[in-house]
C-alpha cells in the first residue's frame, strides 16, 4: 500500500502514511481529540472541499488562505524577494489556483514554519517547488511525517541577511519565530494570540501554552520568550491566524512582563492597558 498524504478531519495535521489511525497533534494535551472518533481524508476529498484565495498585503507579503475553515485553518505567508521567496507557515491545503501563483510570484526559496500548528500543507509545498530549504527546529522534528526536513537547527538559522528563525519553545517544545528585519515584522507562530474585531483592529493580546484549555506558560518559559523576543525590534506581528499591525516588541514586552508578575494563566490583555504599561517600561 503506497504512502499517501491524509488530513485529519479535526484538525487538518497532514501525514504522510498507509492509513493513519490517530493524529498527533489531536493526541497531544494542548488539543481536543475528536468526538465523533477518528476520520482521515485523502488529498482528493480536501481538495474537493476547499477554495483558495490569496492576498496581497505591504511590504511585499502575500496570504494564502482557504475556504471553508478546515482544521485549524492558518495562513501562508509568502515573503517576496529578487533573489527568491520565502514561505512562513502553510494554508491547509493549496488549490491548483493558489499553485499557479505563487509559481507566477518566483516559487520559493526557502521554507519554515513555527511549529505543528502552522504546518498546514507544506508537504504540498516542497513537493511542487522543492525548495533549497525546509528548516524546522530539531525539537519538532517528530510532527513532520509529511514532508523531509532538510535543514534542522538548534537556536538559531540565519535564512538570507536580515531573516532569522529564532528557537523560543514555550509552546511548543520547538516553536520558532521568524524575524524579518526589513518588514519590520515578527511571525511568532503560537507564542503571542491577538484577538481582533471584525475590521482587524487589535483589542488584546494574550501568551499561552494551550489556548483553548487555558493553560499558561511556566516563568521559564516566558523568560525565554522575553529573553529572545527582547532582542527584536518590530512593529508588526504575524501568528499563523493573524496579521497584526501595531503590534510592537514594547507591547509584546508588556504581556510577557504581566506573566512574570502575576500568578501563571492565560490573560486576554486589553490594548489599552498594553499601550500604558509599554509607555510607562520607556519612561
Amino acid at each position: 500500500m503506497p504512502l499517501t498524504p491524509w488530513a485529519c478531519a479535526n484538525c487538518g495535521f497532514w501525514q504522510k502514511h498507509f492509513e493513519p489511525r490517530s493524529c498527533p497533534v489531536c493526541d497531544d494535551t494542548r488539543n481536543d481529540l475528536p468526538h465523533d472518533g477518528w476520520h482521515f481524508l485523502p488529498e482528493e476529498e480536501v481538495a474537493a472541499r476547499l477554495t483558495g484565495s490569496w492576498k496581497r498585503l505591504d511590504r511585499d507579503m502575500v496570504a494564502f488562505t482557504t475556504s471553508p475553515p478546515f482544521g485549524l485553518n492558518g495562513t501562508g505567508w509568502l515573503l517576496l524577494h529578487e533573489d527568491g521567496n520565502t514561505a512562513f507557515e502553510a494554508a491547509p491545503y493549496y488549490t491548483p489556483a493558489m499553485i499557479e501563483e505563487i509559481r507566477r510570484l518566483g516559487g520559493i526559496r526557502f521554507l519554515a514554519a513555527s511549529h505543528c500548528h502552522g504546518y498546514g500543507a507544506l508537504w504540498q509545498l516542497q513537493d511542487v517547488f522543492q525548495p533549497e530549504v525546509l528548516a524546522i527546529q530539531k525539537d519538532d522534528l517528530r510532527m513532520t511525517k509529511a514532508f523531509r526536513v532538510t535543514w534542522p537547527y538548534d537556536e538559531a538559522l540565519q535564512l538570507r541577511p536580515g531573516q532569522v528563525l529564532m528557537h523560543v519553545g514555550g509552546h511548543y517544545e520547538g516553536q520558532a519565530v521568524l524575524h524579518d528585519t526589513a518588514r519590520n515584522t515578527l511571525f511568532c507562530g503560537d507564542a503571542f494570540k491577538v484577538d481582533q474585531g471584525t475590521d482587524g483592529e487589535n483589542l488584546a493580546v494574550s501568551t499561552h501554552k494551550a489556548f483553548h484549555k487555558d493553560i499558561p506558560l511556566t516563568p521559564n518559559e516566558v523568560r525565554k520568550y522575553r529573553d529572545v523576543i527582547g532582542r527584536m525590534a518590530f512593529d508588526t506581528v504575524c501568528t499563523p491566524f493573524e496579521h497584526a499591525r501595531g503590534i510592537t516588541r514594547d507591547i509584546a514586552l508588556a504581556v510577557l512582563d504581566d506573566q512574570l508578575r502575576g500568578p501563571p494563566g492565560v490573560r486576554h490583555i486589553p490594548m489599552e492597558e498594553l499601550r500604558r504599561r509599554a509607555e510607562e517600561n520607556a519612561r
